[in-house]
């Protein structure tokens, strides 16, 4: 903006030499000439001087607006690249938070898998013990039971030749050392229970139910039959109208 004033000015003062030459050339004009010459050029001088203080005024403030504008257009797209820099920036964080937190529920999962599979190879372990335990009750219990059936084995044939007194007697006799025998058996096991019961307190329904279980499965095995081929054995062990028969009921309660 500045060279076209100078542009104009240069034009002006061209314009003047011009002039001010040709009134020199020019020897019959008068000196009145001369000086209305110089005034004028005075003016357009200061005319042109006021024009190019306007363009310059008017190039300023042009250019003024024109930096606010630019200034405005920068903040504008220093506000477009912050907003999707914060969107970018915020993005990224919920990812990372979205990340974090199924990390977490990942590790309370497997956490918590952990601890039941710990659980379940707790109880697995106890459960084989117990069966362990009940394996050797069920040992115990079937050796009895082989016992008391060898036991009534040899008791029948002493009743098959035994009158229905001596039978009573004998059977008697023989429930007696069986009742005292399983009444000590009874009176040791609850003292071994009882101080087991001590330690393993939370073992002893489990136990009882097995005990009761195998007793149940004792009782069941002992029933036997046996084939007597003789019908005088078969009427020696009923005896006279059934004498043995109920000497046996009598005795045992059955």
């Amino acid at each position: 903006m500045e060279t076209v004033l100078y542009i104009i000015v240069g034009l002006i003062i061209g314009f003047i030499l011009t002039y001010l030459l040709k009134g020199v050339i020019d020897k019959k004009r008068s000196g009145s000439i001369i000086n209305k010459a110089y005034k004028k050029a005075d003016d357009i001088l200061v005319k042109a001087q006021e024009e190019a203080t306007q363009i310059k005024s008017i190039a300023e403030k042009e250019g003024e607006a024109l930096k606010k504008e630019k200034i405005l257009q920068a903040k504008e797209r220093f506000l477009e690249l912050k907003e999707k820099h914060e969107k970018h920036i915020n993005e990224r964080e919920k990812k990372i938070s979205d990340l974090e937190k199924r990390t977490k529920e990942k590790e309370s999962l497997l956490a918590m898998e952990l601890a039941q599979n710990k659980k379940l190879t707790a109880e697995l372990a106890q459960k084989e013990a117990l069966y362990d335990e009940r394996l050797k009750f069920l040992d115990k219990k079937n050796e009895e039971i082989k016992k008391t059936h060898q036991k009534q084995l040899e008791l029948l044939e002493k009743i098959a030749g035994y009158s229905a007194e001596e039978a009573k007697s004998e059977l008697v006799e023989t429930l007696k050392e069986d009742a005292k025998a399983e009444a000590m058996k009874y009176i040791q096991d609850t003292i071994e229970e009882a101080k087991m019961t001590a330690q393993r307190e939370a073992k002893k329904i489990v136990i009882n139910t097995i005990q009761r279980i195998g007793t149940e499965e004792a009782i069941e095995n002992t029933v036997t039959t046996f084939h007597l081929e003789s019908d005088e054995v078969k009427g020696r062990i009923i005896g006279r109208e059934g004498r043995n028969i109920r000497a046996l009921e009598a005795a045992t309660g059955v």
